[in-house]
């Protein structure tokens, strides 16, 4: 019997590793226009984001957005978007990506506090969806298809 990583290697989906935090966050390395940074992968969230904090960090260009933002513990959070973005996470890659940006304060506060590092961005739904993620708690891996 073939084991669920051989069975998803065939159907092309690429495994990227996670790590569970202090707080029970899922945290993911990624790379946004050829910077790395720290996210967490959150299943809840409709759109992956970054805080305003990091948009020269990640080479972003910010324009206004009339959507605003709410979350876990905050509501009516004004955004931006950067649209065209390259999102690489482990060797899956996608060159037309676009983020929202926005406050992620409240977000970093409650880790630190947690004594967890602060996370540039959240990855969301949106790029779950777009590569079929399959997430394997036990074993602490992303799966997301080409």
């Amino acid at each position: 019997m073939k084991t669920l990583p051989e069975i998803l290697k065939k159907e092309r989906y690429k495994k990227i590793k996670f790590k569970v935090t202090k707080t029970q966050h899922l945290l993911l390395k990624a790379s946004i226009n050829g910077v790395k940074g720290n996210f967490i992968l959150d299943t809840g969230a409709s759109s992956s984001c970054v805080g305003f904090e990091s948009v020269e960090l990640f080479l972003l260009e910010a324009k206004t957005s009339k959507t605003m933002a709410s979350g876990a513990g905050a509501n009516g959070m004004r955004t931006q978007m950067a649209v065209g973005n390259k999102l690489q996470l482990g060797s899956w890659k996608h060159a037309d990506f676009d983020l929202v940006i926005f406050d992620l304060s409240h977000v970093n506060e409650a880790l630190i506090e947690h004594k967890s590092k602060p996370v540039h961005g959240i990855i969301g739904a949106d790029i779950l969806m777009k590569g079929k993620a399959i997430v394997d708690y036990y074993n602490n891996y992303l799966y997301l298809q080409e």
